[in-house]
């Protein structure tokens, strides 16, 4: 059974910082491409960071959160991490880790961010 665990949300005021991190179990970390989705109340899920297989030598992110966030990936420790930096309020969302690889494609549950005074 295939788990992913996200973990590093929480409170942050306007500013602030915030590592969240996507933990996997499977056997082979590395053959998967990694992609950090957020949604908040009422919108549509949004890829906000993605980093390739392998080594991660690739990286994408949404326009919105270019220059303030950072994907990158650990495959010894089988986890994937977003630095988030200068947040703000419009950050707010519950963020989600993403695995594909081929036309399989992996969900975790979602751990919660929320950027307010």
């Amino acid at each position: 059974q295939l788990q992913l665990v996200e973990s590093g949300g929480g409170l942050v005021q306007p500013g602030g910082s915030l590592r969240l991190s996507c933990a996997a179990s499977v056997s082979i970390f590395s053959i998967y491409a990694v992609n950090w989705y957020r949604q908040a109340p009422g919108k549509q899920r949004e890829l906000v960071a993605a980093i390739t297989s392998g080594s991660g030598g690739y990286t994408n992110y949404a326009d919105s959160v270019k220059g303030r966030f950072t994907i990158s990936r650990d495959n010894a420790k089988n986890t994937v991490y977003l630095q988030m930096s200068s947040l703000k309020p419009e950050d707010t969302a519950v963020y989600y880790c993403n695995l594909r690889h081929g036309l399989l494609e992996y969900w975790g549950q979602g751990t919660q961010v929320t950027v307010s005074s």
